[in-house]
């Protein structure tokens, strides 16, 4: 899955023709590393969605540019704009409902 990053997220997320659903998380997050092997699983069954990972350590100005106070938390962007969030884990079904 994509990592993105401060230099590549308006090209990947904000300009993205399709959906975009970015998990913010951490390595050190128990719950997070749980949601990572969900998402990619969403990914792989929901082609018409982009999903992409942004690691909250290493990527503390989008963390702040975003109010990440939880993780993992889950934004969906479409057409450049932040259209849902989501905080915790969830499973696939909820992301579906959460990219809606």
């Amino acid at each position: 899955m994509l990592e993105i990053t401060q230099e590549n997220f308006a090209s990947e997320v904000l300009e993205a023709k399709v959906p975009v659903l970015v998990d913010f998380w951490a390595p050190w997050c128990g719950p997070c590393r749980m949601q990572g092997p969900i998402v990619e699983a969403f990914a792989e069954n929901h082609s018409e969605v982009k999903a992409v990972k942004c690691n909250v350590d290493e990527n503390m100005e989008l963390a702040q540019q975003f109010r990440i106070m939880n993780i993992p938390t889950l934004m969906v962007f479409k057409d450049g704009k932040l259209v849902n969030t989501a905080i915790g884990l969830h499973d696939e079904s909820g992301l579906e409902q959460l990219v809606r």
